[in-house]
């Protein structure tokens, strides 16, 4: 199938997410799904529970491995390329119109709570 943009003219709005109120998202059972775009040394010295670890530079070749949910969050290290991922996704035309894709502000820099461990 391979990576189609569906919309090629127009600058996609990635929503920041406070990692307060991802947090309150998952405690809550939300069907929320955690996409960490860090290298998977990092991803795997420590992650949010549950993320699902896509390499930003893998994204556009792995794009099509994923069933996306409704509500995505993209996580990096500072909340930076998280954005331009985010921005990459929301153009994949898999990606439901209704979908949610936000960027978690501040990104693993900002967050408290937990994290999980591949060890």
């Amino acid at each position: 199938m391979g990576f189609s943009p569906r919309r090629v003219y127009c600058q996609a709005m990635v929503e920041e997410l406070s990692p307060s109120r991802l947090q309150e998202k998952l405690e809550d059972g939300a069907d929320v799904q955690v996409v960490d775009t860090r290298p998977p040394r990092q991803y795997a010295a420590g992650h949010i529970p549950g993320a699902l670890n896509v390499p930003y530079g893998q994204l556009a070749g792995r794009i099509d491995e994923v069933d996306w949910s409704d509500e995505v969050v993209m996580v990096c290290q500072e909340g930076i390329s998280s954005v331009q991922a985010g921005r990459l996704l929301e153009s994949y035309e898999g990606i439901d119109d209704d979908a949610t894709v936000a960027s978690l502000a501040g990104g693993y820099d900002a967050w408290e709570s937990d994290l999980e461990t591949d060890a």
